[in-house]
């Protein structure tokens, strides 16, 4: 065998070492992802020796025992490699391992290894990636905004139930901060889509939020308790090699105690307390300490161990002493960057002077730099202006462009009101018809009627009458003919203000109709509306107190209702409140709103106001206020 045949045989051999390691730590990543430590552990062994399986033993070995070195290799940054974007992982988890932190290196460090993973298309560090910039950023209040965007770049990424859980629970649980709304469903859907995994420490994470908004949105404090229990059974599971258990398991201690607090059984509380204490969590933590410390002297002073209570509240003043001292030196730190930098930057142009050949080619190149920035100020200013000018030219363009929908807008509300009127008119001229119909038509039939029965009454006794069957059969004829029409027109819909009946008097009757016994009690009170008004806006002002009753019984759950109308001389004032359960008005939506957005739009018609005042459980007040 010569030199050529072994030399192809050798990296034959080489080349499926190479590939047979590249699964062996995608399999190790894919185990990081999974939070299965011991697994990621066992295979990385398999792999041959080099600098990607050197520096992923350092990751696994960060979440086993921590991180214990503080260097890390100043390489290429550049170089889009596997090694270069977990030794940017690394640098970033030794940054945010600091006491004190620097949000900006931390950042600036995982943000660079995002981007080259996602320029290498390595789906797997690009998780690995973004499950690092989701933690921190979720952990530091003032990185919210940033949250959100690397969870909508995230969303593209989603492989696994696992990723998909991850993001569900960062995403609801920022935005439930935010709200003030609890997602519980959402946490369960996630909760159910891992449940074959043995992600211990999501499914934990996952029982543990569910405790956490039954008892803060749903006040559900037993519901607490079982999610809690739930989640501490979970973080048990999750292998002691994993550094993350001990803070996990101080967290839900915490909650189990502040738990048993609220359901008055500070005996088991304490227990719990206890318990947490016992962990550690990292030393830089001092705001969660002070909660632990101030927790456990309000627990001993409701059982009357007071010496206990005071030894705790010295603890939580120290941790919080400890907190304002941490606070100040994050801020040194940050004028100790800034200042470092002003230095660098003055060392910079020293180097430049001393570089300097001649004091003629110092004054020519300050001469050119002085020129060169009095051009560049200048065509900033032309520049400057030129935008103002433009950026005004679009501003008076745009405020033409919503001069012409406003007036497109409000052409169409005429339009829509008109017809509007048109119709109420047209109704009101159907009821005068009905009107007529009863006087003219039935007036006749039920006067004939009358005529015969008097006829009748006149002869019961006389049996030689002629015609008497007859007379008999003609009457009971009319009388059915008169119940067919007041048949007829009691079933046509009727709504509106009678012509002889007037506002204060219809709505009288209506509430007196929808009133339902002790279900829903609707009073109307009135004061100085003894004249009537204008048959139109009257009718116009029944229709739209009908509808808003109307929706009253339909959504709110209302037992009572007042109805208030105030003639103050030239304006009249109509309030009407429920005790329902009311409504968020921001977020009505669009079928719910209609009924109530056409009234706004009549009242507009009529030049009055239209405000609405509602407090979810506490009820509804509706203010108009129209012009007469």
């Amino acid at each position: 065998m010569n030199k050529k045949h072994l030399f192809i045989i050798v990296s034959f051999f080489t080349t499926i070492c190479i590939s047979q390691d590249d699964k062996t730590l995608a399999k190790t990543i894919e185990y990081l992802l999974e939070n299965q430590i011991e697994e990621a552990y066992t295979q990385v062994k398999k792999a041959h020796n080099s600098k990607e399986k050197e520096i992923l033993v350092w990751h696994i070995d960060a979440r086993k025992n921590g991180i214990k070195d503080s260097i890390f290799l100043n390489e290429n940054n550049e170089t889009i490699s596997s090694y270069n974007i977990m030794n940017l992982l690394r640098k970033g988890d030794i940054h945010n391992q600091s006491f004190i932190k620097n949000d900006s290196l931390i950042l600036q460090s995982y943000r660079k290894a995002l981007d080259l993973s996602i320029q290498k298309k390595d789906t797997l560090l690009t998780r690995l990636t973004f499950r690092k910039l989701l933690k921190f950023t979720f952990g530091n209040r003032k990185l919210f905004e940033l949250l959100d965007e690397y969870l909508d770049i995230y969303n593209n990424y989603l492989k696994t139930p696992t990723d998909s859980a991850y993001y569900d629970y960062y995403k609801y649980t920022n935005i439930s901060y935010r709200t003030n709304k609890p997602y519980i469903k959402v946490y369960k859907k996630a909760l159910k889509s891992i449940e074959k995994k043995k992600n211990y420490l999501l499914q934990g994470t996952l029982y543990q939020i569910l405790g956490i908004q039954q008892s803060h949105f749903n006040k559900k404090n037993d519901s607490a308790i079982y999610y809690f229990n739930k989640a501490t059974e979970k973080y048990n599971k999750v292998s002691d090699l994993d550094i993350e258990k001990e803070e996990k398991l101080f967290g839900i201690y915490n909650n189990l105690g502040v738990a048993y607090n609220y359901s008055n059984q500070p005996k088991i509380a304490l227990q719990y307390f206890k318990k947490a204490n016992k962990y550690k969590i990292p030393k830089n933590s001092f705001l969660k300490k002070s909660y632990l410390y101030l927790a456990i002297a309000e627990t001993h002073k409701n059982l009357k161990n007071f010496d206990s209570a005071y030894h705790y509240i010295n603890k939580e003043k120290e941790a919080l002493k400890q907190f304002n001292e941490y606070e100040i030196a994050l801020k040194l730190n940050e004028i100790e960057t800034k200042y470092q930098t002003v230095e660098k930057e003055k060392r910079i142009v020293q180097l430049l002077n001393v570089n300097l050949k001649t004091e003629a080619s110092r004054i020519r190149n300050r001469n050119f730099l002085i020129g060169s920035i009095s051009i560049l100020i200048v065509g900033f200013i032309i520049a400057l202006l030129i935008y103002k000018n433009t950026r005004r030219k679009q501003r008076i363009a745009e405020q033409e462009r919503q001069i012409e929908i406003q007036k497109t807008e409000k052409l169409l509300k005429d339009q829509e009101l008109t017809a509007i009127d048109a119709m109420i008119s047209g109704q009101e001229k159907e009821r005068q018809r009905l009107a007529n119909e009863l006087h003219d038509n039935l007036g006749s039939t039920l006067a004939t009627v009358k005529l015969h029965f008097q006829h009748l009454t006149k002869n019961r006794n006389n049996s030689k009458i002629e015609n008497l069957e007859e007379l008999y059969a003609k009457t009971d004829h009319l009388l059915e003919e008169a119940y067919q029409k007041v048949r007829t027109i009691a079933h046509e819909k009727n709504s509106g203000v009678m012509a002889n009946q007037g506002l204060l008097p219809a709505i009288k009757k209506f509430a007196k109709k929808a009133s339902n016994g002790d279900a829903l009690q609707i009073v109307v009170q009135d004061y100085g509306l003894e004249e009537r008004l204008d048959n139109a806006l009257e009718i116009s002002i029944f229709r739209m107190i009908q509808e808003l009753i109307t929706n009253i019984i339909k959504h709110a759950n209302a037992t009572e209702v007042h109805i208030s109308l105030t003639n103050h001389d030239s304006l009249l004032n109509i309030i009407i409140e429920d005790n329902g359960k009311g409504f968020d008005t921001k977020v009505i939506s669009q079928k719910d709103g209609m009924g109530l957005r056409t009234i706004e739009k009549r009242i507009e018609h009529l030049e009055g106001t239209f405000e609405i005042d509602s407090t979810i459980g506490k009820g509804t007040n509706i203010i108009i206020n129209i012009p007469i």
